[in-house]
């Protein structure tokens, strides 16, 4: 119980006020990337069904888990149209985050196009407050009859694509619904943060078939650091692919790609803390991955 109580009281603080991180994370953020971006629906030829299924601090009762289902497809000459449902579930915390994804693109020349996106989103939160004895956590009086909330939200977005590289900057909820926040071993009704991410990528040819993938992921939240995180993947151009990831002062990741089909991939990654506290308890997180084109 001790172990729980304090991964309990340290996710609030690395969540809440140190990092104030509320919305999770995924290894696999360049290929399921209008879950943050409504701008990259429609930027594949193709229509893309991705499943996400991811298991933070695996082993450990209560902690994050998360799961993902997004569609994708372009819709006419300029457009494509998305779908991106999230449930998240974090101790005494569950939410499900349903959104549509609109956007319009413009060629600017032979190589390059940029993508405008919109979303529309709802969010349903509910937090177990009685749980909150089990950690020993205290709660102000706005916790008192806690009932689940249904919330709306929008956000927007910018992609832009060339044939080598991307770049990426969206903010997918531009409203602060409320939520669970901690402060001094206490839990009382604050809001939520608004988060912004800016990413991009480029592909580095090594051959005539191998390449190196390349990506930055930046996540920034108000009064709190920038989360930087580096992913490298190698594409040998025939059934898998291996990479790494580092994101900055939190975890180091090692993944995994297997291309069952031209249309059909699978993948699987693997990260550690890098926490001295979370080491000593051998704790670590599994993230699953799929997409299937049609």
């Amino acid at each position: 119980m001790k172990l729980y109580k304090h991964l309990f009281i340290l996710f609030f603080l690395a969540y809440s006020t140190i990092q104030a991180q509320q919305d999770p994370n995924s290894i696999f953020y360049r290929y399921n990337m209008n879950i943050y971006n409504p701008a990259f629906v429609g930027s594949s030829e193709s229509s893309d069904i991705t499943l996400g299924i991811r298991s933070q601090w695996a082993g450990i009762e209560g902690a994050p888990e998360s799961q993902s289902a997004i569609f994708s497809s372009p819709l006419g000459k300029n457009t494509g149209l998305g779908l991106s449902i999230l449930n998240d579930k974090t101790f005494i915390e569950n939410q499900t985050w349903v959104a549509v994804d609109f956007s319009y693109h413009i060629q600017l020349n032979d190589s390059y196009k940029l993508f405008f996106g919109l979303k529309a989103s709802a969010n349903s939160y509910s937090a177990n407050t009685s749980g909150l004895i089990t950690y020993g956590i205290g709660q102000d009086g706005s916790l008192t009859d806690y009932e689940s909330r249904f919330m709306p939200n929008i956000g927007a977005g910018l992609f832009l694509q060339h044939q080598d590289y991307f770049l990426s900057f969206s903010i997918p909820k531009l409203l602060t619904p409320e939520r669970l926040q901690e402060k001094n071993g206490n839990a009382y009704l604050g809001e939520s943060k608004i988060h912004m991410y800016l990413s991009g990528g480029f592909d580095l040819g090594l051959g005539i078939s191998s390449k190196l993938q390349n990506s930055v992921m930046l996540r920034y939240v108000n009064a709190a650091p920038v989360s930087v995180e580096i992913t490298s993947i190698l594409d040998f151009g025939y059934k898998f692919n291996l990479g790494a990831s580092y994101r900055y002062d939190e975890s180091i990741s090692g993944l995994f790609l297997f291309k069952v089909s031209d249309k059909f991939n699978l993948g699987y990654a693997y990260e550690v803390t890098t926490d001295k506290v979370f080491n000593r308890n051998n704790v670590s997180s599994h993230e699953l991955f799929m997409r299937l084109s049609i």
